[in-house]
Formats: C-alpha cells, structure tokens, sequence
C-alpha cells in the first residue's frame, strides 16, 4: 500500500483518498501512531522554488533511534552526511541523480524524486496504526482523516491539524474557507491526457478519475502557464503509480511534451 503526494500539492492516502493541501510549513506525512514506542516518522516540509511551484525542501525521518535527513543531492544520517548507497542496521539508502530511496526493514519503502513526488510504502502490519497526511491506513477512505465522529473536515483544516509545532517557524495556515475551483473546462484535456494509448496497460490498475481530477486542478492553478510542472507533474504521478501496481506505462514524454 502506498501513500503519494505529487505536484501542485496533492496527497493520496493509503485509503486512496486524493486531495490537495497547499500548506509550507513542516507535517507529519506518515508516522507510526501507536502510543509506546513509534517505529518512524516522516516529515516533510515543501517550498516555493524560483517558478512558484511547490517542491519538497527537505523530508526529516527517524526510523527507531536513526534520524535521516533528506535535500536534493544530500543525505544525512544521525548528523553526519553520508555517501550513498549507506547501510546501517536495518536501514539501506540509495540515491542517484533522479531519485533516493530508502529501504528499512521494519516494512517501509521511500522514494523521492528529490523534486515535487514523495512515495512511502508500508507493509500492511501498520493497518490502523499510522497518522499524518497520509491517514489512518484503515482501509476505509474518508473515515478518520476527513470524518471522525461526527466532525467532518475539509482537506485544508485536514491539513492544518498535521502540522508540527516549531517555536520559531514562520509559516501561515492555509486559509480553511478557500474553496477550490471546479475546473471543469480542463476535462477533456486530461481525460485525453490520461487515457493515451501508452497508458493502456494502467486503465485497470488505478482509478483514473482522481488523476484526472488532480490534472484539472493543475491546469486550473497554473493559469494557462503551459510549463512542465502544470502538465506533466500528475502524468508522471499516474505513470509512477501504474510501475508500481505491477502495469508498464509506454512512452509518453515526447521532445515537445514534458
């Protein structure tokens, strides 16, 4: 089971909840919930890079009593930076150019495009027990993360409630009554996007409507602005994702298309 978040802001949780939330500050993108001892943590903190799109700044992760530190090109383990691939009990880092990844064996894979995409997957032995961005990992969408009891959230005050105190961080709250646009011109356009013929083999695997909703949304916040990032950050997200569920993306990157 895997948790993402991609692009312009979007999350999808275990339970295959899709949606966006803007926030800069430091969350809690999935952590071991239980209350005696926490097996890990990741946390992320995102930016605004030169173009105003959000990537990740850093993801801070402690796996049992081993803290890693993630930046593009940089790894740091317990303090020190260390020289990929790194090995240190029960913890394997790899990085290249393009991605880091971490395997640890108490049941979790990160990789990181070291830009805007974030994968953690987790061995389903942490069903009911994770909190964050990601959700509970019940297996149930919506329940807990956006209706718990008899309280219903939105994403954005969903959000909110991840953050971790920092006394001195600077950041604002996303503003909770922002309603979204609808951005339903944008529909055909990713629904031809999406459905490609070299995503044939993902049309079974994955449920197509979130991604074409997260495109739409993309297309919207950008503007018109046809760069990369407002194209192409959800279609690299669905192909990453139709990899993992076991399908084989053809060729969609073309010399004038991302």
């Amino acid at each position: 089971y895997v948790c993402s978040t991609w692009g312009n802001n979007h999350f999808k949780t275990f339970d295959g909840d899709v949606y966006q939330f803007p926030g800069l500050c430091e969350y809690n993108f999935v952590s071991d919930c239980r209350e005696a001892y926490k097996e890990f943590s990741v946390h992320i903190q995102r930016a605004l890079n030169s173009n105003g799109h959000p990537e990740i700044e850093y993801i801070l992760m402690k796996i049992k009593d081993i803290m890693v530190y993630l930046k593009p090109n940089l790894v740091v383990v317990d303090g020190r930076i260390v020289k990929t691939p790194y090995y240190t009990s029960g913890v394997l880092i790899e990085s290249n150019e393009i991605y880091t990844k971490i395997y640890a064996k108490l049941g979790m894979v990160l990789m990181w495009n070291q830009q805007d995409a974030l994968m953690v997957e987790l061995d389903n032995k942490f069903n009911n027990h994770t909190c964050g961005l990601c959700g509970d990992y019940n297996g149930i969408p919506i329940y807990n993360e956006f209706i718990n009891g008899d309280a219903s959230y939105n994403s954005i005050t969903y959000g909110n409630l991840q953050k971790i105190s920092k006394p001195n961080a600077r950041c604002e709250d996303p503003d909770e009554t922002q309603a979204l646009p609808s951005c339903n011109e944008h529909r055909d356009e990713c629904q031809r996007l999406l459905t490609s013929p070299a995503f044939a083999d993902c049309r079974l695997r994955l449920n197509l409507e979130m991604y074409i909703q997260a495109c739409m949304q993309d297309k919207c916040a950008c503007n018109g602005k046809d760069d990369s990032f407002c194209l192409c950050s959800t279609i690299s997200e669905y192909s990453r994702q139709c990899s993992h569920a076991g399908g084989r993306p053809g060729e969609w990157r073309t010399q004038n298309f991302c």
